[in-house]
């Protein structure tokens, strides 16, 4: 399964390089547009061999889990990614213009935090219910609790990347002159 969470990342970032040097290095626009539009598809393959996996008697562990994450970040970040390369190599290659900063102080910036914060929210529940799909699909819930070993630490960090985020709106960060 780890495997599997590798080669999915690595046709992640493959495809994603492999649309941007055909769109803004080979001019191909619609080679570039279904390289993009196939990003989606490694999620679906990793979802269909983890699914597999366990409706085949596959004992549910960590790598499991480390799936589910990989899924609930990519269906949340993943256009967001894909933005953020676009955007740079437009601009390196294309001609575009610069990407646009994160706001680095103020109110903006506290409003970017709070953005940034929701997204990571939304990531960790994407993952609660590609995790509860999973131990759906199996039928058994003993047989999946080692699954959701991964929501602990990661509930942890939700509620570090919290304060942290906030504390922009509580504690503003001045512009220095």
């Amino acid at each position: 399964m780890i495997a599997a969470i590798i080669a999915c990342e690595v046709g992640f970032w493959v495809l994603l390089v492999a649309g941007l040097a055909a769109r803004y290095l080979l001019r191909r626009r619609r080679l570039s547009t279904v390289l993009l539009w196939s990003v989606p598809l490694v999620d679906v393959a990793l979802l269909a061999i983890a699914v597999v996996d366990l409706r085949g008697g596959g004992e549910a562990h960590l790598a499991h889990g480390l799936a589910a994450v990989y899924l609930g970040v990519s269906i949340v970040l993943g256009h967001r990614m894909i933005r953020w390369a676009d955007q740079r190599a437009h601009h390196r290659f294309g001609g575009g213009p610069p990407p646009v900063r994160a706001p680095r102080t103020g109110a903006a910036r506290a409003a970017h935090e709070r953005r940034t914060w929701l997204e990571h929210l939304l990531a960790y529940a994407a993952t609660a219910a590609i995790l509860s799909l999973f131990t759906l699909l199996v039928g058994d819930v003993d047989r999946t609790l080692p699954l959701w070993s991964v929501m602990r630490p990661w509930g942890l960090a939700v509620v570090i990347d919290f304060v942290i985020s906030f504390s922009y709106t509580l504690f503003p960060r001045r512009e220095t002159r």
